[in-house]
């Protein structure tokens, strides 16, 4: 039994539903604050904060979990800059609080979800797993202490952990059942597709045209989130006692913020206009992945890399879920 903290967000859910499409069986542990009961379709949930070490160790040991995936966290930049406590707390104090529920139920075995951000702004691209984790955001200091706290539980106690540090992820399930939604929007595919939605009604802001890259604008590595789904899974297989390996997840190519609203105009055939805003404090020029330690570790080669197919498939969820998830409130998922 897979334990999936954040089993109802973005990422987490498109990992539930690759987990169960592969056989495993999950529960979802999350708090349904910004994740979607729907998104889980129909995988048991248990509601909860992470804070309620209590809550999590009745739930290992009830539902016998062997292994967890933790996606539960804050992910936010410029949030993470205006509240830099929201961040130490939810993050850094969330994934203590599950390492000492596990500890406690001698369950040593997990797949961390880490981001790119640890980097901070790289001296050059692509980026290794090799090069120095120098985070410029409280977004991306509170993953880099989450990875040292694995570092030293597989150290102390022989945890198995595996750190997938992916890049920007993006898309939705190609058939169509789960997309990307949040309130207030900040990633930049769903904003540009919501904006074209609304018919010009919600205008898209461009953080920097100042930028050094081609354009001006920032570039980032734009993963598909099935991509990401799949790795997660593979991570469980290479899981090694006493080990923390980390793993960059990403296509090894970049995209332009403006390359990115082209490749969504092409798509929905509307002309997207946008507004030019400031650079947002904790923005990288540029983040790509490089190294190939992914296929190496996991046998994991991305299949979705096509910026267009990409974007294709998150608009596609968006048209037929115009108002994200139903809009209802998330109490009706299943209980486990």
């Amino acid at each position: 039994m897979i334990l999936v903290t954040g089993g109802a967000g973005y990422i987490g859910s498109h990992a539930v539903l690759e987990l169960r499409r592969s056989g495993l069986d999950v529960v979802v542990f999350d708090d349904l604050v910004e994740g979607h009961a729907e998104a889980v379709l129909d995988a048991p949930v248990v509601q909860g904060d992470l804070s309620n070490r209590a809550l999590l160790i009745e739930t290992i040991r009830k539902h016998k979990v062997d292994a967890v995936m933790h996606f539960a966290a804050r992910c936010y930049v410029g949030e993470s800059v205006a509240d830099p406590a929201k961040y130490v707390r939810d993050n850094a104090g969330g994934l203590h609080s599950l390492l000492e529920a596990m500890r406690a139920c001698e369950v040593k075995r997990i797949v961390f979800s880490s981001t790119c951000a640890v980097y901070g702004v790289p001296a050059r691209v692509p980026i290794t797993e090799e090069f120095e984790r120098r985070p410029i955001s409280p977004y991306g200091i509170t993953k880099r202490f989450c990875e040292e706290q694995l570092e030293m539980y597989c150290r102390a106690f022989g945890f198995a952990a595996v750190a997938p540090r992916y890049f920007n992820a993006a898309g939705a399930d190609p058939d169509g059942r789960l997309g990307e939604w949040h309130e207030p929007e900040t990633h930049l595919i769903p904003s540009i597709l919501r904006s074209a939605l609304s018919g010009g009604s919600r205008p898209l802001e461009v953080f920097g045209t100042d930028y050094p890259t081609q354009d001006g604008t920032c570039i980032r590595d734009y993963v598909h989130v099935a991509d990401l789904a799949d790795a997660h899974r593979l991570a469980l297989r290479v899981l090694e006692p006493g080990r923390f390996q980390p793993v960059n997840l990403g296509t090894g190519r970049g995209h332009s913020v403006l390359e990115v609203i082209a490749a969504a105009r092409e798509v929905t055939g509307l002309p997207i206009p946008y507004v030019v805003r400031p650079r947002r404090e904790g923005d990288p020029p540029s983040l790509v992945a490089g190294g190939d330690r992914a296929k190496q570790l996991l046998g994991w080669v991305p299949k979705q890399t096509a910026i267009v197919e990409t974007v294709r498939h998150a608009w596609n969820w968006l048209k037929a879920h115009p108002s994200g998830y139903g809009g209802r409130r998330p109490g009706a998922a299943k209980r486990a």
